[in-house]
């Protein structure tokens, strides 16, 4: 064991499950939160090298953060060295389909969630500083907006945003912040309906496209890359570096190019 502990939510499954594979099997103690106790105990069971402890947390409660992020440091003797911002949800459709419930459960989850965690987690990475780590996981949806995903979309601006303010601000307590911004990844997250008023997955709208899915050990690689690296936004996936390109070198091509997948151009 290297001593190093990392906290990682929406460790149910998906990204966060790769993640805590991952750094379990190099020797981190392990952290997972999760609404989805059944998803965690899974993970749980994947790892077989280091300790790993699960907690009950749903990212919209402030009180229950303190909570449990203080009681996994006093699991993992005294530190926190990575925290992951990995949960969220996703809702597709035209914005006009969406529903309130929609709308703020994104809002909710995506963005004030997040904004949470980080609070939450400082003053612990500032005692394992320097060298520890705000990994927040945003999405190619944050390089350009993405049509039928608008309120998702704009939720992983922020968390775009979110990232590069406090990785300025919290430079001076040896903190690091980094996002990963990986395309679509084959998991959960896309297995239910994009939004209640429209029929299919977003997997199935996903693969109608022709889009690759980027592998989740990509993503989970790239999340151990992005802790110890001093490059703030870690892109993972061809989709995602081919957005990404276009969005810099040719954003009038991509802007027309994303029109003529949605209806006519205005």
């Amino acid at each position: 064991m290297n001593g190093k502990a990392i906290f990682i939510t929406g460790g149910g499954s998906g990204i966060g499950r790769a993640m805590a594979v991952l750094f379990g099997a190099r020797g981190w103690t392990v952290g997972l939160a999760d609404i989805n106790e059944a998803g965690m105990a899974e993970t749980s069971a994947l790892i077989t090298d280091a300790p790993v402890h699960s907690y009950r947390l749903d990212v919209r409660d402030r009180e229950q953060w303190d909570k449990v992020l203080a009681a996994f440091a006093e699991a993992a003797g005294g530190r926190i060295d990575v925290l992951a911002n990995n949960a969220g949800i996703a809702f597709g459709g035209p914005l006009i389909q969406l529903s309130q419930k929609e709308i703020d459960a994104l809002v909710d989850i995506n963005i004030r969630g997040v904004i949470y965690g980080a609070q939450a987690a400082q003053p612990w990475l500032a005692k394992s500083a320097p060298g520890s780590c705000l990994l927040n996981t945003a999405s190619a949806s944050a390089l350009y907006g993405t049509p039928n995903m608008a309120v998702y979309s704009a939720g992983k601006f922020a968390v775009r945003g979110l990232t590069e303010a406090l990785d300025v601000e919290w430079a001076r307590y040896g903190i690091k912040v980094r996002s990963l911004m990986p395309g679509y990844i084959d998991t959960p997250l896309l297995a239910h309906q994009s939004n209640a008023k429209t029929k299919g997955t977003m997997r199935e709208k996903v693969l109608s496209t022709g889009m690759e899915f980027t592998p989740v050990g990509e993503v989970a690689e790239a999340a151990w890359n992005a802790v110890h690296s001093e490059r703030v936004h870690w892109i993972v996936g061809k989709t995602a570096r081919k957005l990404a390109f276009l969005a810099r070198w040719a954003p009038g091509h991509l802007r027309n190019k994303m029109r003529g997948g949605n209806g006519r151009r205005s």
